[in-house]
């Protein structure tokens, strides 16, 4: 017993520091590579869309669809209920350049169907400030219906006061 108890109480041989020392610094420059390689773009970069089959082209930005903007006049409305309450409401229509001359004509229908459907709405609606989405959405659509389909893009709020 003598002689397993002396070679377990030899200690064992030290591991070289060398190999430590080695194993620390490829460590160090493989993650020091691969940070470069990912910040520089090397790899993990998105693909390059600004190059082309004749070479590099410089960014252009889109061009602006062909639009106009026709404005109606504001609206003041006395809302009906116990007290004495006013909509000021201004808005302007998006409309394709070709269909501005025929929008301008029937601005005094568009104004009157604007009119009759802000009379008619009623005033805890117009209160709630997400109501405005539901409001835009059904004034174009009236718009739309006064003026044919697709001359009327969109309906700009431009001013709506409920006092």
């Amino acid at each position: 017993m003598t002689d397993a108890t002396a070679e377990a109480e030899e200690p064992p041989k030290k591991k070289s520091k060398l190999m430590l020392m080695i194993g620390l610094v490829l460590m160090l420059l493989l993650s020091g590579g691969g940070f470069y390689a990912v910040y520089s773009g090397l790899i993990l970069a998105p693909p390059d869309t600004t190059h082309g089959a004749t070479g590099p082209k410089a960014h252009t930005p889109e061009a602006l669809p062909d639009i106009a903007y026709v404005a109606l006049e504001p609206l003041a409305i006395t809302l009906s209920g116990a007290s004495a309450r006013h909509l000021r409401f201004a808005a302007e229509l998006e409309v394709p350049s070709a269909y501005q001359h025929d929008v301008e004509l029937l601005k005094p229908r568009v104004m009157d169907v604007l009119n009759g459907y802000l009379r008619a709405v009623d005033v805890g609606l117009l209160e709630d400030p997400s109501a405005m989405m539901r409001l835009r959405a059904q004034m174009l659509r009236r718009v739309q219906l006064v003026t044919g389909d697709g001359r009327v893009r969109d309906l700009l709020v431009i001013e709506f006061v409920l006092n």
